[in-house]
């Protein structure tokens, strides 16, 4: 085993240690990117693909927790016999496939990790966090794709059939909140069982509280334009077939306006990630180098960590493979029984923000909970921020640029009543972060205000029941011309043409 002095593929001697420690303070992390160092922890001592060796290394996978979450590994086969054996199960379906994607994303997460214990340390901490949110990128892409423009039903069927946008805008702030409420609050929990308080660096609070607030800045304001503007829309015509006012400003326009705002602004959140990018890997102050010379020593398990058996790099690749086919088939089997659930009586508000983001964030919670048990509070910590800021800058700006090249009308106008879960978790968070200490009490607090959340988005109304980022209105229609008037409007009209007749 090696010992603890070579810890740092980088250090080749005792003497030079402290030397390139501070010669390194003023070097650029940038270029580490371009070598092929491989970190001892990322050695496996074998080469090519080995089966037997390859699946006990996964099973083991890099924690207990990991292990256990192995046993579900039967219901992926299931779920996909049942989609194709009875296919007029959907809600069977939909539950094969949900319990399915925790193995899969737990083996995605794990052999991101492999992969990134094989690069430079800053390198591997990106791609580490890159490869647990491919999961969301690859959910929110297939639901854009299955997504189908609503059309009034003649028979009283439900006009928002195939409508999946608020699920989606749902789910973007949702994973954001599972994050920073659940995840952090479990991660602070167990954290506090073991260790009575656990101190962290405030570069982590600060710069990602930061960007949190920004992310959430960006976000809100399509949003907050669309609620400040939709009373002052008018139509031109009504049902009844005379002019109301010569209105330029119609729920056309305005949506028009929102479509093209979100589209604009999630250009500029992806550049700020991008930024965000740059800056970690560049500077030695970062949040990444922070958290690695703080805790790079601090990991109580560290010695039984680097005991454990590695995959070689092809096996690695392999078991991205596997968990990438697998995670995607499952998560397009959900999206395919969204609408059967939620005629079932699930309401789509929770769907998008608690259930979605619990099973695609599977990986990263589970990573984030052992680091803490363990002591590495900041990588911790890191965990939960760093794919609430990717979410917020890329993922969700992401899915507005593939909607908008499918031609698909996603846009950032949520529900305000979203949006201001987000702005206020995202406050409780920043409070809680500000000492730079954590303990098992502020842990629990977090996970009730996450149970709270998830009480009140079970009882929020469907889109084509009540919302608060559209203009409530009523179809009318005159022959072959289909207009849309405020519901209102319309009421005053109807009593106008009572009167007169």
């Amino acid at each position: 085993m090696p010992t603890s002095n070579s810890h740092d593929p980088a250090d080749h001697g005792h003497g030079s240690h402290d030397t390139s420690d501070r010669s390194n303070e003023n070097t650029a992390l940038l270029p580490s990117f371009l070598r092929g160092e491989i970190a001892h922890e990322g050695e496996s001592g074998r080469h090519g693909f080995h089966p037997r060796h390859f699946i006990s290394v996964t099973y083991k996978s890099s924690n207990v927790v990991s292990q256990y979450v192995n046993f579900l590994w039967p219901f992926v086969p299931l779920a996909i016999i049942f989609r194709y054996a009875v296919p007029s199960h959907p809600r069977l379906i939909f539950g094969l496939a949900y319990v399915g994607m925790i193995p899969s994303a737990n083996l995605l997460g794990f052999a991101g990790q492999e992969f990134a214990k094989k690069m430079p340390k800053v390198a591997g901490t990106l791609i580490e966090t890159t490869f647990g949110s491919v999961v969301e990128i690859i959910l929110f892409v297939v639901l854009i794709v299955k997504h189908r423009e609503p059309v009034g039903g003649e028979d009283g069927g439900n006009g928002d059939e195939g409508n999946l946008i608020p699920i989606i805008q749902a789910a973007i702030l949702g994973s954001i909140l599972t994050n920073l409420l659940l995840c952090l609050g479990l991660c602070f929990f167990v954290g506090g069982l073991r260790k009575t308080t656990q101190k962290f660096h405030a570069a982590i609070s600060e710069t990602g509280n930061g960007l949190l607030l920004v992310a959430a800045f960006g976000l809100l304001i399509p949003s907050a334009f669309y609620s400040a503007l939709k009373g002052e829309t008018a139509m031109i015509k009504s049902s009844l077939g005379f002019v109301i006012a010569e209105a330029k400003f119609t729920p056309e326009t305005l949506q028009k306006d929102i479509l093209k705002i979100s589209q604009v602004t999630s250009v500029v959140l992806i550049i700020a990630f991008g930024c965000y990018l740059l800056f970690n890997a560049r500077s030695q102050h970062s949040v990444f180098h922070e958290v690695i010379e703080m805790d790079e020593h601090g990991d109580l398990d560290r010695e039984e960590d680097q005991a454990r058996m590695r995959y070689t790099g092809t096996e690695t690749t392999v078991a991205l493979i596997i968990s990438l086919v697998f995670a995607t088939l499952l998560l397009i089997y959900l999206v395919e029984q969204i609408e059967a659930v939620v005629h079932s009586g699930v309401p789509d508000q929770f769907l998008g923000l608690i259930l979605l983001p619990l099973v695609e964030k599977a990986a990263e919670h589970l990573t984030a909970i052992d680091e803490a048990y363990d002591g590495v509070i900041n990588v911790a910590l890191y965990h939960c921020l760093g794919p609430s800021i990717q979410t917020a800058l890329f993922n969700g700006p992401l899915v507005v640029i593939v909607g908008w090249i499918l031609h698909k009308p996603m846009d950032l106008n949520f529900e305000i009543f979203m949006i201001v879960l987000v702005v206020l978790g995202i406050l409780v968070v920043g409070n809680f972060l500000r000492d730079g200490e954590s303990n098992w009490l502020e842990g629990v607090l977090l996970v009730i205000v996450y149970v709270i959340i998830a009480i009140a988005s079970w009882y929020y109304p469907n889109p084509d029941v009540a919302t608060s980022n559209g203009i409530e209105t009523l179809a009318a229609s005159t022959g072959a011309n289909n207009v849309t008037i405020d519901r209102a409007l319309l009421k005053d009209l109807l009593a106008m043409a009572n009167l007169n007749t």
